[in-house]
C-alpha cells in the first residue's frame, strides 16, 4: 500500500503531461488541415523523372 503513495502522484503528473501536449498541439494549430494531409500523400511531385 505504500506504493501506492508514489504510484497516484506520478499517474497524475502524466495525465497533466499528456493533457498539456495535447492543449499544446491544439493552439499550436497541428490538427488545422487535416484533409490537405491525406492530398498531400497522393502526390507525386517526390518521385524521380523517368525522361532522363
Amino acid at each position: 500500500m505504500d506504493v501506492l503513495v508514489y504510484l497516484i502522484p506520478i499517474a497524475l503528473g502524466l495525465g497533466f503531461l499528456g493533457l498539456g501536449a495535447f492543449l499544446w498541439s491544439l493552439k499550436s494549430g497541428q490538427y488545422d488541415d487535416l484533409d490537405g494531409a491525406k492530398w498531400r500523400v497522393l502526390s507525386d511531385d517526390d518521385l524521380p523523372d523517368r525522361d532522363r
